[in-house]
């Protein structure tokens, strides 16, 4: 049964909202990158016909907060970092967002230290797309909440891990708890003074073994609240060993398992199959192409939209080759060796 909550009123105006981008041309695309990835996993090799369906894009890798497992708090990134320019974001757009329904505005970094995150949402609203962003709320006051209500965002997800000061630092390091309850109750309190028109509100709750006794909590107090929808989110950890401080007792608030050897692995078959990169990719915010929000230090670029037309790197050879080894050997690429398709993502 899922530990998480969510306001069904609400739940159904937000999955409405999801198809409401789904028109003739982009439902006949949907339908066509289902039955190319249908037919691969069938092991008919099949070559994308299809447009990407849902595009994640990087506003920027910088963050306020250094949290343990990411290579934007441990300032540990190999490839370049910066802001996404306006302009790459609307070259883009302009050429695929026909095609796509969902573009989620977030990678690496906290997006709302971009100084245009508001802009970058009135771009995709403007293609008719299901826009996102996720946040870890330190920037959330009065007068910008009212400006991402304005902006047309269609879902916000805020990272809230901890329900007192301790447990929530002890991820989100450097973070202040209150900033984050503030941030949300100046969300609920700008969307209802626009009419209760405004984001769908999620709370997502990365538990970790020092919170893992506080899912009770955390559910309780998201109703209260009123956000929208609260997600209980396991964790990646790069490296799972005997007394990890962020491995969960509970078996079923984590991804890994301990075989008899002692070992610790993914519980994750690893399939040959990846639905998430077929009918999707990732742009960095200068502007590369890849294929997967796992590929962080963008390792496996496919092109870049500031030198090629994004029709030329979604088709090329190099992308056809990449996606004929998720169909034939998929665990052979260390970037899908802790993925969560098809493990266990969510509590």
């Amino acid at each position: 049964m899922a530990l998480g909550w969510s306001n069904t009123r609400t739940a159904f105006r937000d999955r409405w909202n999801r198809l409401r981008p789904l028109d003739r041309h982009r439902l006949a695309n949907a339908v066509r990158a289902y039955r190319g990835y249908s037919r691969n996993k069938r092991g008919i090799a099949t070559a994308q016909s299809a447009w990407p369906m849902s595009l994640s894009v990087e506003p920027t890798t910088s963050c306020n907060l250094r949290c343990p497992e990411c290579p934007s708090g441990l300032r540990s990134f190999t490839r370049p970092t910066g802001m996404l320019e306006v302009d790459t974001l609307k070259r883009a757009l302009d050429e695929i967002g026909h095609h796509l329904v969902y573009l989620n505005l977030y990678f690496q970094g906290e997006p709302y230290l971009h100084p245009d995150m508001n802009e970058l949402v009135r771009i995709g609203v403007a293609q008719g797309l299901y826009t996102s962003t996720s946040t870890n709320a330190h920037f959330l006051r009065p007068e910008r909440c009212a400006q991402i209500v304005q902006s047309g965002l269609s879902r916000l997800i805020i990272s809230i891990d901890g329900m007192t000061q301790d447990t929530y630092a002890s991820y989100r390091v450097g973070g202040q708890l209150d900033k984050v309850l503030e941030g949300t109750r100046e969300m609920v309190e700008a969307r209802r003074a626009n009419g209760g028109r405004g984001p769908h509100l999620v709370w997502q709750f990365l538990v970790v073994g020092p919170n893992e006794h506080e899912v009770d909590t955390i559910k309780q107090h998201a109703q209260r609240i009123g956000v929208d929808e609260l997600v209980i989110k396991t964790a990646q950890i790069d490296q799972p060993e005997d007394g990890h401080p962020l491995l969960t007792e509970a078996p079923e608030l984590r991804r890994y398992d301990r075989n008899p050897a002692g070992e610790w692995f993914l519980r994750n078959p690893l399939a040959d199959e990846c639905w998430r990169m077929w009918h999707g990719c990732v742009m960095t915010w200068d502007g590369k192409v890849v294929p997967c929000c796992f590929d962080k230090d963008a390792h496996h670029t496919m092109g870049s939209v500031r030198e090629q037309a994004f029709k030329d790197i979604w088709f090329s050879p190099k992308y056809e080759a990449f996606r004929a080894q998720i169909f034939s050997n998929r665990s052979a690429l260390e970037m899908c060796q802790n993925c969560s398709e098809g493990s266990h993502a969510y509590a």
